[in-house]
């Protein structure tokens, strides 16, 4: 088994934790919420976007189908920030903080990670503690689920399973970059039991290092994750003043606004997340990373970023 979370990527989950963990001191009283709200708003990452993770393929299994998302030159990139060209902040979670009384929880599916094209999918989630959560394998290569919480205590396994392949896939289909069809393999169900105090849950793949999936449990129904647009919304908000924070695994900075909302009305709000700067992570990518791990030609000609070729 791998073991996760270590170094820079466990200092950074640390760091999320401290913000994470300033949210609602009570239990929270689902009440029927009558002349209910609307907090709306965007988020914006200012600064330049941080570097991203880099990873060898040759040093990890599959190279050849998952590096049809490659950079061309053998490596694979993670990058954790989604940004785009106007700097909204797409897929971080927006939350009231210290609401302690509201509408009740939806009733929904649980949340659906799946693995797909050597990504876990969605990045960024919300879960809910002793809920379920479903993770699925749509590659034709062996995933293997590792699952944490994490504090400033450091990271506890909560599950380790593998997902399965699904049978309808051809054999040769794992040894191709040229094959792109998705087949889901038998869901895995398991439920999230956080230990008192943790609100930071990660799943990493035990096979592919660059796989991640993070997510912040709810403690009241006032979570979303923001948009393509980067924008968000939270309705059936109680009148009164609350304050709206973000949280992302690698901002370790306490984002939020204070905002005011009155019956029946909607509030916009606009955040701004200054960008992380300096290393965040022992792998992070930089200039001419060949020099140090050489890809030889014949590994190159191999890994064909038939899907994506990544830049950095």
């Amino acid at each position: 088994m791998m073991i996760g979370l270590t170094g820079a990527r466990g200092a950074a989950a640390a760091l999320a934790i401290g913000t994470a963990a300033a949210g609602v001191a009570h239990a929270y009283e689902p009440v029927t919420v009558t002349d209910g709200g609307t907090i709306a708003g965007l988020v914006r990452l200012e600064g330049s976007v941080p570097k991203p993770k880099g990873y060898n393929l040759t040093t990890l299994p599959d190279q050849v189908y998952c590096g049809r998302i490659s950079d061309g030159q053998g490596w694979r990139l993670l990058q954790p920030f989604d940004v785009d060209a106007d700097g909204a902040f797409r897929g971080v979670v927006v939350y009231l903080e210290s609401i302690e009384k509201g509408k009740p929880f939806p009733e929904t599916p649980p949340p659906r990670i799946e693995a797909k094209d050597c990504r876990f999918l969605p990045f960024v989630n919300l879960v809910r503690d002793h809920h379920d959560v479903v993770v699925v394998n749509m590659d034709p290569a062996m995933h293997d689920i590792q699952a944490y919480e994490t504090s400033h205590l450091g990271p506890r396994v909560l599950f380790n399973v593998p997902l399965p392949i699904s049978a309808k896939y051809p054999q040769q289909a794992g040894l191709s970059a040229h094959f792109h069809k998705h087949y889901e393999g038998t869901p895995i169900t398991q439920t999230v039991h956080m230990t008192k105090g943790r609100r930071v849950f990660t799943m990493q793949c035990g096979f592919h290092a660059y796989m991640e999936s993070w997510a912040l449990v709810q403690e009241h129904p006032y979570y979303t994750v923001t948009n393509e647009h980067g924008r968000f919304q939270l309705t059936g908000v109680p009148p009164g003043t609350y304050r709206v924070k973000v949280w992302h695994p690698y901002v370790h900075d306490d984002i939020g606004e204070s905002v005011t909302i009155e019956p029946n009305a909607e509030a916009e709000v606009s955040l701004a997340v200054p960008a992380p700067t300096g290393r965040l992570y022992a792998n992070q990518m930089v200039e001419n990373p060949y020099n140090r791990y050489k890809i030889t030609e014949d590994d190159q000609s191999q890994i064909v970023p038939t899907l994506e070729k990544q830049r950095y």
